[in-house]
């Protein structure tokens, strides 16, 4: 399968291999795939009955062609195998009623949703790179709200040929996702706090992606550059597998009848996760709609209900982080995608956001992207009763960013009045923000003057459910990245995990 950017006018396409290698094009743009494969019906019907390996091979197949069908399938079980996912699902559906289901993506060895793709992604990346006749290493950069960095140097720790930084903002992520990162094992990662938020982690990496003569110096040195956030189709791609998977188990479940329409319910910040499920409906999975769901920093919410993006706003630190997010990367994806893929529509776009931190995409465009999305979101209040209610009702456990989602559903649900059975994402196990969630089953004084790991022993008495052992055991490992660095200095930190002058 080829490739183009987003935003190239030029009609040059590239290689799946070469892509994953990349990260990012040259321009600027994001990589997407030239033709969107089909799932045919009787493909889909197959699918019902496999495991999660066997539906990740006939789902990313197509996307990466040029890898022998030995190598992607031998990628997918080391990616997915019971040494990196323990439990008998890789994602499993959890039924709360008639109408609604929870899929759980936190089961993996950093319990967030992340490890879904970045399991797999260091191996793909590898196959990429002989493919693509890449003799230089690999530095892969990526800016982290709080669960991709977790799980980008994790999975990629003492893979030779590459070096992983990651750079989060020191005062935006909970406690205990700041623990994951700078306890982080391996000989080939780096970890960097940043004075600011994500946007600000964000914009400082993407300037070293744009930086032409930092890039050489790189080359010369012996490195290439490319990344692990979701603008690297390697790392998006994967994402789309677990809606696909989620649909045959409801079926298998007998939650739904095959053929029948889903929805699903998505927090969202950076937006790679719900587009992962556009790109599923695109493919022929039968989704009525995406409900695209936002915390206090309601930037997409606005974008779907009146088709401005506007960034202009005071990002706000909420008990969701991974959510704290005012530029959403991948709507570009997106955007290419409604404007028929007109890459002038895009570059204008994504030129009046740089230039003026806004974008309107006008009625026909809206009207495009409301038959497909549904747009809104929670106030922290709303957060907390939610998960004091999912636990009162369903004896079911709420991390804040799954809340989101689920305080949306009902909003859609009060709206609307669709009664399509709805799948809400879980997208991080309620053990990565302990203090929040028992605060919000127990009350303030439940947690008193303990957080972080004091607080996940409270939780397990309150709730019954045991820790997962990677946040359990993070009381014992030693602290090995403390560094914290303005966003300016981001470029000299960066050049001081590869040695260079």
């Amino acid at each position: 399968m080829r490739y183009r950017s987003t935003r190239s006018s030029t009609g040059v396409t590239v290689s799946s291999a070469e892509v994953i290698a990349r990260g990012i094009a040259p321009d600027g743009g994001l990589y997407v795939p030239v033709d969107i494969p089909r799932l045919s019906e009787p493909a889909l019907c197959e699918l019902v009955n496999a495991d999660y390996s066997q539906r990740a091979f006939e789902i990313l197949r197509p996307f990466f062609d040029e890898f022998s069908a030995e190598a992607l399938l031998a990628s997918i079980e080391s990616a997915y195998g019971s040494n990196r996912f323990p439990g008998q699902v890789v994602a499993p559906l959890t039924v709360l009623s008639q109408s609604e289901a929870i899929l759980e993506l936190w089961h993996g060895p950093t319990a967030a949703f992340k490890d879904m793709a970045l399991q797999l992604l260091p191996h793909i990346m590898l196959e990429a790179r002989r493919l693509a006749g890449i003799d230089r290493r690999i530095l892969i950069l990526v800016a982290t709200s709080g669960d991709t960095g977790k799980a980008a140097l994790e999975g990629f720790r003492d893979v030779p040929g590459i070096r992983v930084t990651v750079f989060y903002p020191s005062e935006g992520v909970s406690d205990i996702q700041r623990l994951q990162m700078v306890t982080q094992q391996g000989d080939n990662v780096n970890v960097f706090g940043v004075h600011g938020d994500f946007d600000d982690a964000q914009t400082g990496v993407k300037r070293v992606f744009g930086d032409v003569d930092f890039s050489k110096r790189l080359a010369s040195a012996g490195w290439a550059l490319s990344s692990a956030n979701s603008i690297n189709w390697g790392r998006l791609a994967p994402q789309i597998v677990y809606y696909i998977s989620a649909y045959c188990d409801a079926v298998a479940g007998g939650a739904i009848e095959f053929g029948d329409k889903v929805n699903f319910v998505v927090p969202s910040g950076n937006f790679g996760n719900i587009l992962a499920a556009y790109y599923a409906m695109r493919m022929g999975l039968p989704v009525n709609r995406l409900v695209c769901a936002s915390n206090k920093n309601n930037v997409l919410a606005d974008f779907f209900n009146t088709g401005t993006y506007d960034r202009r706003r005071t990002l706000h630190r909420t008990t969701s982080p991974a959510m704290d997010i005012l530029v959403s990367s991948n709507l570009e994806r997106l955007l290419f995608e409604v404007s028929d893929r007109d890459q002038s529509t895009v570059r204008q776009l994504m030129s009046d956001l740089q230039s003026t931190g806004h974008y309107s995409v006008g009625a026909a465009l809206l009207s495009r992207l409301q038959s497909a999305f549904w747009g809104g979101w929670c106030d922290e209040p709303g957060v907390m009763q939610t998960i004091r209610d999912v636990w009162s009702d369903h004896r079911y456990v709420l991390d804040p960013h799954t809340a989101v989602g689920q305080a949306v559903y009902k909003q859609y649900l009060a709206s609307t009045g669709d009664g399509t059975f709805t799948i809400v994402v879980s997208t991080a196990s309620p053990f990565k923000f302990p203090d929040t969630v028992v605060r919000a089953i127990a009350g303030d004084s439940a947690v008193g003057a303990t957080e972080g790991l004091e607080t996940i022993a409270a939780l397990e008495r309150l709730t019954g459910v045991v820790a997962p052992k990677p946040i359990s055991e993070l009381g014992s490992l030693a602290v090995r990245h403390p560094e914290t660095v303005d966003v300016s200095e981001i470029p000299r930190a960066v050049a001081s995990t590869v040695d260079l002058a």
